[in-house]
């Protein structure tokens, strides 16, 4: 069975990391193809030790995955958006 899942990369300094959203889980590398590879090894090793726990079924279901003939989808993202708020400053 697949797995089906949004990858988002940005750059923070000289690194890429990669994140999806739907696991809450990123890893990182130095280009954006490594930090992929990585977070793929990273999300298979998450998955491994979640059904080694018995808890893979509920944290899929609680991220909304279906399953879709041998195949398990993620929620559609609708739209990534950035957004910005001023920071309370204790010191003014």
């Amino acid at each position: 069975m697949d797995i089906q899942f949004t990858v988002q990369i940005f750059k923070e300094g000289r690194l890429y990391v990669a994140y999806t959203p739907e696991l809450d889980v990123s890893s990182c590398g130095g280009t954006q193809a490594k930090a992929k590879v990585n977070l793929l090894e990273a999300v298979r090793l998450f998955l491994e030790e979640a059904d080694k726990m018995g808890t893979l079924r509920q944290i899929l279901e609680e991220a909304g995955f279906v399953k879709r003939k041998s195949t398990l989808q993620s929620p559609r993202f609708i739209t990534t958006q950035r957004a910005s708020l001023p920071l309370p400053l204790a010191n003014g």
